[in-house]
């Protein structure tokens, strides 16, 4: 098995849409961490996730300070991607305490009220 194969496979289920199901497109998913993989911290945060988003065919929706949010993290952005089924899921990019690694999450229990708060926002946007 090759390393992309291995990345794809052993990545996936970390990045499925909020029910579990439907992971993202792996090419979408690879391109998605590999953009994100090379973050050092000396680039914006928000600018380096929003330009892995529009790679991988999804956008930034917003971001936010995680303190009291999510533990061992600084920021939060919510991004909206596509999944298996051409539906758009929404993912969190989390930025660590140091400030040098981004790594992906589907949202758990305690970030739902992000993923509603998400589909308020994109609601609202839609109107415009």
């Amino acid at each position: 098995m090759i390393a992309s194969e291995l990345a794809v496979e052993t990545q996936a289920p970390a990045f499925s849409g909020t029910d579990g199901k439907d992971p993202l497109l792996p090419a979408e998913l690879l391109e998605l961490e590999l953009s994100l993989d090379s973050y050092d911290g000396d680039a914006d945060f928000c600018d380096a996730v929003r330009e892995a988003a529009a790679r991988a065919g999804g956008e930034l929706l917003f971001d936010l300070p995680a303190e009291g949010l999510m533990e061992d993290c600084k920021r939060i952005a919510v991004l909206r991607v596509p999944s298996a089924a051409s539906d758009m899921r929404i993912v969190l990019a989390v930025l660590d305490h140091n400030g040098t690694d981004i790594r992906m999450e589907t949202p758990a229990p305690e970030t739902t009220h992000l993923v509603r708060f998400a589909d308020a926002f994109i609601k609202v946007l839609e109107r415009f």
